[in-house]
């Protein structure tokens, strides 16, 4: 058989490979998160940045501030991160309609109620729910009690500054040190130990 007669052959089987290559990516994606939270660019970066079982952390004395987050929570009052400046903030980027952020929410519940009386306040940013009704939902079925941002076209996410620890995915988790910096990033659902694992650490700091 001529080239000529291989080459449409050829040409169809690497088109094949590459659709079964990007299949296979979309596919990994949706199976460790929900979506992608931004399209500003991600924490590649970071200097200093360490990370360990998928959490990424900066020192004390070499983070970056964290974003002047303000605008109205489920209920429609207003709302701002810098109102807890002084405190731990745990702040939970998450949707109704995602799986993942269903399967840890139990586990921000744990750990929020574990701290409470200590300087440590649990926030979350509700993102691309069309309406409050099912975040709503959401909250009264996991028996979440913080507050959360509604923000349905992720513009409080585009806020946080290319090539710091910015949230990138549905579910995303960003812990804010006392004096309003960004001090880890987690890109995946949490467990309680990993939760515990990625906030004591800066409750502990001084």
């Amino acid at each position: 058989m001529s080239a000529a007669c291989r080459a449409p052959r050829t040409a169809a089987t690497t088109r094949r490979a590459v659709e079964l290559t990007v299949g296979a990516a979309v596919a990994a994606l949706a199976l460790t998160a929900c979506g992608s939270g931004s399209t500003d660019g991600g924490g590649g970066n970071t200097n200093f940045v360490t990370s360990s079982g998928g959490i990424s952390t900066v020192k004390k004395g070499e983070r970056h501030d964290a974003p002047d987050l303000t605008g109205k929570d489920l209920e429609g009052k207003k709302i701002k991160l810098a109102d807890y400046k002084g405190k731990v903030v745990v702040l939970n980027v998450w949707g109704s309609w995602c799986p993942p952020c269903r399967a840890e929410a139990p586990n921000f519940v744990k750990v929020d109620k574990a701290n409470e009386g200590k300087d440590v306040q649990f926030l979350g940013i509700n993102t691309r729910d069309t309406s409050t009704s099912p975040a709503k939902e959401f909250e009264k079925d996991f028996g979440v009690t913080y507050p959360s941002f509604y923000d349905p076209t992720g513009k409080l996410l585009l806020q946080f500054e290319k090539g710091t620890l910015n949230p990138q995915a549905i579910p995303s988790t960003i812990i804010v040190d006392r004096d309003g910096k960004i001090a880890a990033r987690s890109l995946k659902p949490l467990s309680e130990k990993s939760l515990r694992n990625m906030l004591d650490p800066v409750v502990a700091e001084k």
